[in-house]
């Protein structure tokens, strides 16, 4: 019998015809980017303060900026012991009984009574409009904004469930097309929402089919590369998500009104859809259908592509996973090391989410040039997959997962009490944690698949990044309403989740060098894995004809 992987060494293991459809996947990649973190641009919140008619009318009559009408106007509150004008009170008073006059430079309104925004808010964010300035998300309604990053990562959590059973039951091509014609629908119906409630309903519905679209993707290009591939199409197709940070505050900059963000943002998966005549079904799952057929069509037509010859080996084409036995949720968790193993995993995931979400959305909050900041954080996440290509091989997978971790916690501690004054050096160090956080981020995905047997691999993945989801669920929450009561009391608790999955990082197996196990028992005795190696080695160099053999058996006549 001749596996999918046989074939592959005659058509071709990274081909040409692999190498196209390789490109036109990572594109799928960009735009998810500006779904994932496109919050910090649509769901921006500038400066603000209660609208008072009766000043507007005075600042339009005395000529007045808005920089003045806001000194004079609006009330100066305690805020953990900074004095700065109120973002939610208003005087309660009627100024024209207070003398108010166009040349006026100061007034003593200290014993003047406070009341509520009852007319709406101000702000300074003039020619441009977030969903916050467009339904007032502010003060007492403020936490309805992190709502609209949660009701996403809700989305994450259910869609990638259920499209990975449905790219299991009707294959990875079919399950990546219908998740993006979902994608083109509730994107542009997240673009012309009518109100608040309705945006996070259909933002749900956004993020049900983008996750699950895009491990659509990932699943068919690492089906169809040779073996020793995978690691790197699986770390570069990853890679095409920073490209989308780059390339998101510059349409940020240019593009003005949050709804053609959204807009601009949803149209790559609508042009993803023409993929139906340009990537092909992935012929491993077509071989776990039965469908024998179609698979070996489409090995033939990449050997083609490839410039590549099949032998006849195609016609014992056979599922390598056929026998692989039914998988449950209990297999992860009822020994102790493959425990061990899924509640580590676990919460690395829910860290990575947590801290890489909430270091992007922060910021948001800063007050200096988001479009700036956005883009210097984002290039720091391009040297994140070289280090990983670099180091895995070299020095393995644990070290350099542990100190990712490690390395994004110190920063961030370091980050929060870093003077504001110092702004450059604050600017490199945060720079620093993101890099650490996206290195891990994209370790714990490959490091996930090697410390599982190979019946429970794709369950064990899909059990231990739900924990992702939640992260992103929870992440909005914790930076927005704990920056509430100081700026930087959320980095303190980033960088004590980070050290934290560092430090159980370290409590996990090396996989570097080591076969992918095939049973629990291979997880549970890996001294016995190693046994198996060292006897497989010692028997091929048995077999193997040695220089004083081939010496003593020739023909004395003949030297």
């Amino acid at each position: 019998m001749t596996t999918f992987d046989d074939i592959l060494e005659e058509a071709g293991k990274f081909g040409r015809c692999q190498k196209r459809i390789f490109t036109l996947l990572c594109m799928v990649s960009m735009p998810w980017a500006g779904v994932y973190v496109g919050i910090v641009f649509q769901g921006f919140t500038p400066d603000h303060w209660c609208r008072d008619c009766a000043v507007v009318e005075m600042r339009q009559a005395c000529g007045w900026s808005l920089a003045d009408s806001h000194q004079l106007t609006v009330p100066v509150v305690n805020n953990s012991g900074v004095l700065q004008h109120s973002s939610c009170e208003l005087y309660e008073v009627d100024w024209n009984a207070t003398g108010l006059t166009c040349g006026a430079q100061k007034l003593d309104l200290s014993r003047t009574p406070t009341t509520g925004c009852t007319e709406g808010w101000e702000y300074d964010y003039e020619g441009r409009q977030s969903f916050v300035t467009e339904f007032d998300l502010v003060c007492a309604d403020g936490w309805l904004v992190d709502m609209y990053q949660a009701t996403l990562n809700v989305g994450f959590l259910i869609g990638s469930i259920a499209i990975g059973y449905l790219a299991d039951r009707f294959g990875r091509k079919m399950s990546f097309l219908m998740s993006n014609l979902l994608n083109g629908i509730t994107g542009i119906l997240v673009a012309i929402a009518p109100n608040y409630v309705a945006l996070l309903v259909f933002r749900t519905l956004y993020g049900f089919g983008v996750k699950g679209g895009w491990v659509a993707g990932y699943v068919l290009i690492t089906e169809i590369v040779g073996v020793e591939f995978r690691r790197t199409v699986g770390v570069i197709y990853q890679m095409f998500f920073s490209v989308g940070i780059l390339i998101l505050p510059l349409l940020a900059y240019f593009i003005t009104d949050w709804r053609w963000l959204q807009v601009v943002i949803t149209v790559p998966y609508i042009i993803f859809m023409s993929y139906y005549w340009f990537i092909p079904e992935s012929p491993r799952w077509l071989l776990s259908q039965n469908k024998k057929s179609r698979a070996v069509k489409i090995t033939e037509d990449m050997a083609k592509e490839n410039g590549m010859t099949l032998s006849k080996n195609i016609e014992t084409l056979t599922d390598d996973n056929a026998d692989s036995s039914t998988a449950s949720f209990m297999d992860l968790i009822r020994t102790p090391k493959m425990r061990k193993h899924t509640l580590i995993l676990s919460y690395n995931w829910f860290t990575s989410a947590v801290v890489y979400q909430g270091l992007i959305m922060r910021l948001g909050i800063l007050g200096g040039n988001v479009y700036i900041d956005f883009l210097i954080s984002g290039l720091v996440e391009f040297p994140a997959a070289f280090l990983i290509l670099f180091t895995i091989e070299r020095i393995g997978r644990r070290i350099p997962f542990a100190s990712a971790n490690i390395i994004a916690g110190a920063s961030c501690f370091i980050t929060a009490f870093i003077p504001d004054s110092m702004f450059w050096f604050k600017t490199v160090v945060a720079c620093i944690g993101r890099l650490g956080i996206t290195m891990a981020f994209e370790m714990v995905v490959f490091v996930n698949t090697e410390l599982y047997p190979t019946f429970v691999r794709n369950l064990g993945v899909s059990v231990c990044s739900t924990l992702c989801d939640v992260g992103g669920i929870m992440a909005p929450f914790l930076l927005y309403r704990l920056a509430v009561i100081w700026l930087e009391l959320p980095l303190i608790i980033f960088g004590s989740l980070a050290f934290l999955a560092g430090g159980l990082v370290l409590l996990l197996p090396e996989t570097r060098g080591v076969p992918l196990p095939d049973t629990i028992n291979d997880i549970e005795f890996p001294d016995r894995v190693k046994e198996k190696v060292v006897l497989k080695n010692q028997q091929l160099a048995n077999l193997l004809p040695n220089d004083n053999n081939v010496s003593s058996n020739k023909d004395p006549s003949t030297v």
